[in-house]
């Protein structure tokens, strides 16, 4: 596996350490606080999720730059009420779009898993489980949660999904290595709506299209909320604004795409 330009010096920081504190055990105070200061930038990274240095991080595409398009993702499902309904207002604008679901969802919901595909979209990795832990997880079961959503999504759309999208965005140093051994490339967003948080569909909408451009990566959620009447109403109010603006820049709802060789690329 490749390792990020930081990682890899975070790495050679440790590696340093041990010989430093034996030749200068008296300069332990600046060394321990070399370790703490890389230790805290290693975190910071992997809680902000446009952040590239644990690794590469898609949060441009330039596959829909170079098409005119903008790529529209949706986070958590599917969702047997919100997503039929996203799905209709997509068709009605002739848009397509990326959904990132959770494995076990697809697997509660096959049908409709497929019947996302069957549509034109793309169905892409947003780990089995979603748990709030998956910062902490092993390498075992990164591994675990990411092959199971593989095999779950590949089983609804027959494709095997090319990108992954961590929970909340947030992922630890291992996450990289689990991703490279399960052929996926992370990939975040350009502008997200807050809509898990926000009432107010035109807000939302205008957070993700404000000075748009062709490449951005937009992100909207059609996954089930625990205030399911609040979610369903501003998810499905918000869109109509977004995909007016998209139409007025001259642009296309497209989803993630990967090159004609195949190999994952934004």
């Amino acid at each position: 596996m490749t390792l990020s330009p930081f990682l890899k010096a975070s790495c050679a920081l440790h590696v340093a350490a041990v010989p430093a504190l034996a030749i200068a055990p008296h300069h332990w105070p600046w060394i321990v606080g070399a370790l703490l200061a890389d230790h805290y930038a290693t975190i910071a990274g992997g809680l902000l999720p446009r952040s590239s240095l644990l690794g590469p991080n898609l949060t441009r595409s330039q596959a829909a730059e170079a098409a005119g398009g903008v790529v529209l993702t949706f986070d958590d499902g599917p969702d047997p009420v919100v997503t039929p309904a996203v799905l209709d207002a997509l068709d009605a604008r002739k848009a397509t779009a990326t959904f990132f679901c959770i494995g076990e969802r697809a697997a509660r919901h096959r049908e409709l898993a497929s019947e996302i595909a069957r549509r034109g979209h793309r169905l892409e990795n947003h780990s089995f489980t979603h748990r709030h832990a998956f910062f902490f997880h092993r390498p075992s079961t990164l591994d675990r949660e990411i092959r199971s959503c593989q095999e779950e999504l590949q089983r609804a759309s027959g494709r095997a999904p090319s990108f992954f999208r961590a929970p909340a965005g947030i992922r630890s140093p291992l996450l990289q290595g689990a991703l490279a051994r399960n052929g996926l490339r992370l990939a975040s967003w350009t502008r997200r709506g807050f809509d898990t948080v926000s009432r107010d569909p035109e807000t939302i909408a205008s957070r993700l299209t404000s000075e748009l451009r062709a490449g951005d990566v937009i992100l909207l959620h059609d996954g089930a909320s625990r205030d399911r009447s609040a979610r369903d109403t501003v998810v499905l109010a918000a869109l109509p604004f977004v995909l007016d603006a998209i139409e007025a820049r001259g642009l296309r709802a497209m989803p993630l795409l990967d090159d004609p060789a195949g190999t994952p690329r934004g």
